[in-house]
């Protein structure tokens, strides 16, 4: 069996969820939110999570309107994703990500983690359910 060395971004203006999953593609967990401050850091800060995973592909969630048009957040999220794929010369794959930070919350709610104060525990949580996604749809 092929390991799979997956890693979803849920990619904001102000964070980055990020998530990962087990060798074996069948469960996503979320790892960490990236902070921005400038592209060159989240850069360096994703070429550490890539190398120390050994990741091979990128699975990032697209933002479309409720209505599944383009919005503006989806064009600079496709923006920002082309250009780390360029930089870190790593392969991607879009998930809608629509709804993703609602139910993040409403998971997070129902562990009693959740805190109105920690955004980026919610981020990790898109990110987990984004690539958990697109785990469940490679597997079928």
């Amino acid at each position: 069996m092929e390991r799979v060395a997956a890693l979803g971004l849920d990619v904001g203006r102000r964070r980055i969820g990020v998530a990962g999953c087990d060798g074996t593609g069948l469960i996503a967990t979320g790892l960490t939110t990236i902070y921005r401050t400038s592209f060159s850091e989240d850069i360096r800060q994703l070429q550490e999570i890539i190398e120390e995973r050994e990741v091979k592909i990128l699975i990032i969630g697209l933002p479309y309107t409720l209505d599944g048009s383009i919005g503006s957040q989806y064009k600079k999220t496709q923006k920002f994703s082309d250009r780390i794929a360029r930089i870190l010369n790593l392969p991607i794959e879009y998930v809608d990500e629509r709804l993703t930070s609602v139910e993040a919350k409403t998971r997070l709610k129902a562990s009693r983690r959740f805190s109105t104060r920690d955004k980026g525990a919610i981020d990790r949580q898109a990110a987990e359910i984004i690539l958990q996604q697109w785990l469940d749809v490679r597997r079928a």
